[in-house]
Formats: C-alpha cells, structure tokens, sequence
C-alpha cells in the first residue's frame, strides 16, 4: 500500500476540488514541478489511492443535483439476496454509489435526484422494488461540505 504523505494530500485535496485540473495548474497548486506532480498522481492510481474520475451530471430538466442518502435493510442476508440486490442497483444511473455495510442497515445508497418529486419517483419505481428490499430510511443532504 502507497503511504500517502503531505503533498499527495494537497494533490487529492485539489483534485477533489477540481478533477480537471491540468496537471501544469495542479503542480503549481501543490508547489511541485510538473513532471514530479505527473509522477505521484500516476503512483497514486497505479495503488489505487485514487480510483477514477468522474463527471456531477444534473438530473434532466433540473440544474441542481439533490443528494439522498439510502440505508437499505434486507429481508435475509444470504449471499444470493446480496448478488440480486447487488446486480439489480448496478442498473439504476441514479443510484451514484452502493456500500455493503456493517451495523443495523445493510446497504448504504448516495441517490442524485432533480429535488423531491424526483426522488418519489425513484423510491416507488426503483427503490422498492428493488429484490430482498425490507425497510428503506432515506435522508436529503443539505449541502456537501466536501
């Protein structure tokens, strides 16, 4: 595993930030030359520390994007419940993100939606019907402070 020090913090931070940066504008950011910049950002992908970019699309007709947080409890936690479930969320492009959990839910969702109205769609159309699904808690973020 890749030890992460001080200025490949600065460079996650920045990419977080901006994942478009060029890496001319990163280097003069984090205060690194640009060929050493290159270098540790490629070192940082090859161990996976980070994993891909990615692009905040707003829903259709929308030109906020509002996030729900989903906690997904199952009827049954036997592993052919987790692959159904599993493949049928892989499905959804509103489903942003999927997390296997410990604790009292199993699954934890990040949902992009276009506001309330949006996300009723999603929880009756997708959501429930979703396989093995027993309870569903969902929360609206306020805003990202990250």
């Amino acid at each position: 595993m890749h030890s992460v020090d001080r200025l490949d913090r600065a460079i996650l931070r920045a990419l977080r930030r901006n994942g478009r940066l060029t890496n001319l504008a990163l280097a003069q950011e984090v205060g690194l030359s640009p060929s050493a910049c290159l270098r540790r950002v490629q070192i940082l992908e090859q161990n996976r520390v980070i994993r891909g970019y990615t692009a905040l699309v707003a829903g259709p007709g929308t030109d906020e994007v509002h996030v729900v947080i989903v906690r997904i409890s199952l009827e049954r936690q036997t592993e052919e419940v987790l692959n159904r479930f599993e493949a049928e969320v892989l499905k959804h492009p509103e489903i942003r993100e999927c997390y296997l959990m410990t604790g009292e839910e199993d699954y934890l969702l990040r949902v992009e939606v276009g506001g309330a109205g949006d996300y009723e769609r999603v929880h009756k159309e997708i959501l429930s019907s979703l396989p093995g699904v027993l309870r569903i808690n969902s929360s609206f973020a306020i805003r990202s402070v990250l």
